[in-house]
């Protein structure tokens, strides 16, 4: 980790050197509207194999669930939120499985049911295109949306399709400062999976959170829809 957050300090103090030859963000290259305090949330949930696995006698996916299953209908339905997910399908090449990540639900208000509907019907069965995802979600989720993003990644391995987060978001904020990409790792131990990870998540101001159990998955979760501005979900827990 202390690599990832050397060469983030350098880049941030290279900015000012080779800000003029590229097209970097600033304030005056945004309408008003876009910054405004109206956040739009965009969920991307690991489908991924290894989320069948057990954790204290129950699949990751269902814990993952359950826990978003107690979120969404609290939320403040002035709140525009939608769900990516991926690792749903295999393909018949490693190709066509890094490509498994598809919208699920836009962007949109009220639609916390929704998105909990369409969890009901997904499987785990494929890998773990991350980069892929957030270049999708970046790329098409927030057409039309001034304003701040969040994206809230939650997944229970490292990016497994020959591509990096962290190299993806280093590029990212030189052009984009609309977007805190929020990571939850869930019940991860490898360390290079979770420096990238956690590299992912604090270069774009976002939050990090290491949930190794079912508890901290829910805290994890909680806070991070918590620290939206306007955000009121809380979890009850029977």
């Amino acid at each position: 980790m202390n690599k990832i957050i050397i060469m983030f300090l350098m880049f941030i103090l290279a900015i000012p050197v080779f800000a003029a030859g590229y097209n970097l963000y600033n304030p005056s290259s945004y309408s008003e509207n876009a910054l405004s305090d109206d956040e739009r949330i965009l969920f991307i949930l690991d489908f991924s194999n290894s989320m069948s696995e057990y954790l204290e006698g129950k699949r990751k996916v269902d814990l993952m669930i359950d826990t978003m299953k107690s979120i969404l209908p609290n939320l403040n339905p002035d709140i525009s939120v939608g769900l990516r997910v991926y690792g749903h399908r295999m393909g018949f090449t490693p190709f066509e499985a890094c490509k498994a990540s598809t919208l699920i639900q836009p962007v949109s208000p009220a639609n916390g049911i929704n998105i909990r509907n369409s969890l009901l019907d997904i499987k785990p069965r494929g890998m773990t295109p991350i980069t892929y995802s957030l270049k999708q979600a970046v790329k098409n989720d927030f057409t039309g949306f001034a304003g701040k993003k969040r994206i809230i990644l939650l997944t229970d391995g490292g990016e497994n399709c020959d591509e990096s987060p962290c190299s993806y978001v280093l590029e990212l904020i030189k052009t984009r400062k609309d977007i805190a990409i929020d990571v939850i790792a869930f019940n991860i131990s490898d360390e290079d999976d979770l420096d990238q990870l956690e590299c992912t998540s604090l270069v774009t101001s976002g939050k990090f959170y290491n949930a190794r159990t079912a508890a901290q998955l829910v805290n994890s979760l909680n806070n991070s829809v918590n620290s939206v501005k306007k955000v009121e979900a809380k979890i009850i827990e029977n």
